[in-house]
């Protein structure tokens, strides 16, 4: 059952391994254990795929495409789990983020105004930039911890339901 119902969202792989900016992998995307889907290589995928949703830096799907090839996990599922923060979702999550790199650092929370400037990018570095730098990462961490113990706890007690269904 959650084989299947991962399965239906995921792209295809021949169109995965044709995109531009996978190509600096070159041969390594031909490994057939990173197409497969199992309870281990979606537990890794959704723990690497949510790791990198939460850290703030450009191309969060190459990072994460990086990290599922050495640990062998379902290449399309952690590159497609990045995408939890979308232009939509980004601002509440980061600013959370932010909230709890500030709970983190006992500091004191600093009022922003977002601007499209690097002048804003510069000085806000400094100054919010230590909080959210540190809630990310630890935001990060416990969004990967829930994401593999949690996808393992699904997927098993949907093969018990499975299982069970076919003993009556």
């Amino acid at each position: 059952m959650a084989k299947k119902t991962i399965q239906r969202f995921l792209p295809d792989h021949n169109k995965i391994k044709q995109q531009k900016s996978l190509k600096i992998f070159g041969r390594l995307l031909h490994d057939a254990n990173l197409w497969h889907l199992n309870r281990r290589s979606a537990r890794g995928a959704f723990s690497v795929g949510l790791f990198f949703a939460f850290i703030p830096v450009p191309f969060q799907m190459v990072l994460a495409a990086a990290f599922a090839i050495p640990f062998r996990v379902n290449l399309p599922l952690s590159v497609a789990l990045v995408w939890l923060t979308n232009p939509l979702t980004m601002p509440p999550i980061f600013y959370c983020s932010y909230l709890v790199g500030v709970f983190a650092l006992g500091q004191e929370t600093q009022p922003f105004h977002f601007e499209a400037s690097w002048e804003w990018l510069t000085q806000s570095l400094s100054t919010i930039g230590p909080a959210f730098m540190v809630g990310s990462l630890i935001c990060a961490s416990i969004a990967a911890v829930i994401g593999y113990f949690g996808i393992d706890y699904l997927w098993r007690r949907s093969v018990n339901k499975a299982w069970s269904s076919r003993s009556k």
